[in-house]
């Protein structure tokens, strides 16, 4: 049984796999071989609008790569390329990403425990449009193999992808935390909100991440995701007040810079990375 769009996606209700597939079927972008496909992104999440473009990642053995792809996006696996193909139909723009199934267990490889413990570094341990792939897996919705997609999240819940992905925020929040507390201190206190502002969104990052709401290389949706996570160290109003600087008072920015400052620190000390 497929597994629904989350929420109410705009203009998708009762849409069928084989209705989302006709488009490519039509278009021989089902290559032999095709060991899955699914939904991603906000049509996924049901949070996308009229203007949204449909994301989909189809994987296969070997690597489908049309001669006349519309892209090919370079990777540090084997094959070191991922396809892209783009179309237009129903009146959206259609976005395939094409991956081989070796590819895929390469990812999981990356962000093994053996890796984490070997002190990779989270920041340089999968690119973004591989952390991508993998954090979309949780939540995407399988038009093609089911019970593919099924044992990749299993076998993704059983890496250190979640503790890569913490690590890599919290490690930025701090970064950005020293650089607002070194501004403030010389007195750029425009910089120093700037800073305390990034501070905060990778904090939050990581305090999302933690519950498994990944995607923090689209702060577009933080807000999103942070209603679906429902992280009980902040509440959305709270979250929500920092994100927009309701309580920002230009003429005396620093009461504000502090408490961001400190908020940052406090959710690193709640955030588990283990």
């Amino acid at each position: 049984m497929v597994r629904q769009v989350e929420g109410e996606a705009y203009g998708m209700d009762n849409t069928t796999e084989e209705e989302w597939l006709a488009p490519l079927r039509e278009r021989q972008l089902i290559p032999e071989g095709t060991r899955a496909a699914f939904i991603v992104g906000s049509v996924a999440r049901g949070w996308n609008n009229p203007r949204s473009d449909y994301d989909i990642y189809l994987v296969s053995d070997p690597l489908h790569i049309a001669a006349d792809a519309t892209d090919a996006i370079p990777v540090p696996l084997d094959p070191p390329v991922v396809s892209v193909e783009v179309f237009y139909a129903q009146d959206k723009r259609w976005e395939v990403k094409y991956w081989s199934d070796a590819q895929i267990d390469q990812l999981l490889a990356k962000v093994s425990w053996e890796a984490y413990e070997q002190g990779t570094v989270a920041g340089n341990v999968l690119t973004e449009v591989e952390e991508l792939m993998l954090a979309r897996l949780g939540h995407c919705v399988p038009l093609i193999g089911a019970d593919w997609v099924e044992e990749r999240c299993e076998r993704l819940g059983r890496t250190a992808f979640r503790s890569f992905v913490i690590a890599r925020s919290l490690g930025e929040a701090d970064t950005y935390v020293e650089d607002a507390l070194g501004q403030m201190e010389a007195g750029d206190l425009e910089s120093a909100v700037l800073s305390a502002r990034l501070a905060f969104g990778h904090a939050v990052d990581a305090l999302l991440e933690g519950t498994g709401e990944f995607g923090s290389h689209q702060p577009k949706w933080r807000a999103n995701r942070f209603k679906a996570a429902v992280p009980g160290v902040l509440t959305f109003d709270e979250y929500w007040a920092i994100e927009t600087m309701q309580t920002y008072d230009n003429t005396d920015p620093r009461p504000w810079i502090k408490n961001v400052l400190a908020l940052c620190q406090d959710i690193a000390m709640r955030v588990d990375v283990s």
